[in-house]
């Protein structure tokens, strides 16, 4: 199924989908194939095309998948509690909503159908220099967002964690990778949505973020 979207349309309305996600259906796997070949369209560092991308559908290791996550997000919410306890109203309001609907993603995770986790050979490393780190992930960012552009179109909802890297290691474990030789950069998780509206979402104005030849401070944001 294709939504038919334009481009803008869907640029401008691809969300992140925690409650909209439908558990019960299951998304077939030439559909998740269909979106992984728009994916590797994508532009690579030194055009290596070194990345590596791991579906799970398994009920066991997505399970497994689950616990790690929501072990990481009792340390996130620790860490976030003044987030949380902020007063309601502009941003604040906004971040509430957010958390609500994190919140219910981790308690509910093993239940999206599919999770991606999209590799890169090697370890990126902690403290390394700024062009390194970016060149890395300047080979795996940009397939991530069109594999989940690709689904948006496909009637799916997505959304990017990266939480379960606290616990890298004991996912790399769970799903037979190799720790030492890949370094996983995020968990996708992903079904077709309840529902296939979707609204922009607030963003900041342009003129707030903009600078055009020189730096002219940050303008505030509410």
């Amino acid at each position: 199924m294709h939504l038919n979207l334009t481009v803008d349309e869907v640029l401008s309305t691809t969300r992140a989908v925690r409650k909209r996600l439908d558990f019960d259906r299951e998304v077939e796997p030439h559909i998740i194939k269909e979106c992984l070949e728009a994916a590797i369209q994508s532009p690579t560092g030194s055009n290596a095309q070194a990345w590596q991308w791991m579906v799970v559908t398994d009920p066991v290791k997505r399970a497994g998948l689950a616990e790690l996550y929501r072990k990481g997000w009792d340390r996130y919410v620790k860490l976030g509690a003044a987030v949380q306890n902020a007063p309601a109203g502009g941003k604040q309001s906004q971040m509430r909503r957010v958390v609500s609907s994190a919140a219910y993603l981790a308690e509910h995770f093993e239940k999206a159908p599919f999770m991606l986790l999209p590799m890169l050979p090697g370890r990126i490393a902690d403290g390394g220099d700024t062009m390194g780190v970016a060149s890395q992930f300047a080979s795996i960012l940009p397939g991530a967002w069109s594999f989940m552009l690709a689904a948006r179109e496909r009637g799916l909802g997505t959304a990017w964690t990266t939480i379960h890297l606290m616990y890298e290691q004991e996912a790399a474990e769970i799903l037979g990778i190799d720790y030492s030789a890949y370094t996983q950069c995020a968990l996708i998780v992903g079904g077709y949505s309840v529902g296939t509206e979707f609204k922009p979402a607030k963003r900041p104005p342009i003129e707030s973020v903009l600078h055009w030849n020189e730096w002219h401070g940050q303008a505030p944001w509410s």
